[in-house]
């Protein structure tokens, strides 16, 4: 098959491309670096030629409300109306798990923006909502950091790591449209602050994890269990305490 892969030179896309590539597949990884601009529509259509299935990892520059849903609105727009005169049989897109619940979050509401495109767009699709990626737990511990205090709120958390969500939107692409959500997940579930207090202590860090019963997320409150699957979600394999080595190795 010819997929093509928006945002495929970024964490996940880059890992997917190859994953897709040793399968067999040709791979065409977008970003406007390589000629191929959602915003603009610069390529798009040259690159669509052909293609079986579109994978969307595309990520605003900023998360601000403005800027972020302005750009999956374009973007999203632009993408999905050449993937019907090319005749795309399936479009795949990364989302994340929660943005029904988090309306006060302003890159939460771009996101939905995004899947109402994709819903509404007549073109066979898949949402993955993902859970955090265990590698955002660092950038957690050092925005919550005052003094030599981490203050993190004990919201249900299960964070999985970038490896696993390359894997599973490999696996998503090459199978049938869902027409729906597809949820994915780490298999270690706790508080947002054990895992942020198993990262401080692991890595060697004097400082010491405050938890608290805000319910915030980066200066937004939501929902307690907001930022974990509610149901069955798809597990992936890699544990939380494998990441922490991987940190320690580097």
């Amino acid at each position: 098959m010819k997929i093509v892969i928006i945002g495929g030179t970024g964490l996940i896309g880059s890992n997917v491309a190859k994953k897709l590539g040793q399968l067999g597949h040709t791979v065409i990884a977008g970003s406007p670096a390589t000629g191929i601009n959602t915003l603009t529509g610069e390529g798009v259509a040259e690159a669509l030629t052909g293609a079986d299935v579109v994978i969307d990892l595309a990520n605003s520059p900023s998360f601000d409300e403005e800027t972020a849903v302005s750009f999956f609105k374009t973007a999203g727009n632009n993408l999905l109306s050449a993937e019907k005169v090319a005749g795309v049989k399936h479009h795949v897109a990364l989302s994340i798990v929660g943005v029904d619940d988090m309306a006060d979050v302003a890159y939460m509401k771009a996101k939905k923006v995004q899947e109402k495109i994709i819903r509404e767009s007549g073109v066979p699709y898949t949402i993955i909502r993902s859970t955090q990626f265990q590698e955002f737990v660092p950038a957690i511990a050092g925005g919550s950091a005052q003094g030599n205090e981490v203050h993190v709120s004990k919201v249900a958390f299960q964070p999985i790591a970038a490896e696993d969500v390359a894997t599973f939107v490999a696996q998503f692409a090459l199978e049938a449209p869902a027409n729906g959500i597809e949820e994915i997940a780490g298999p270690d579930r706790a508080f947002m602050s054990t895992f942020v207090d198993t990262y401080v202590k692991e890595t060697g860090d004097t400082k010491v994890v405050i938890p608290n019963d805000r319910n915030e997320y980066f200066g937004a409150v939501i929902p307690q269990a907001a930022l974990a699957p509610k149901g069955e979600a798809h597990l992936g394999k890699i544990r939380f305490a494998q990441f922490i080595e991987s940190v320690l190795v580097k």
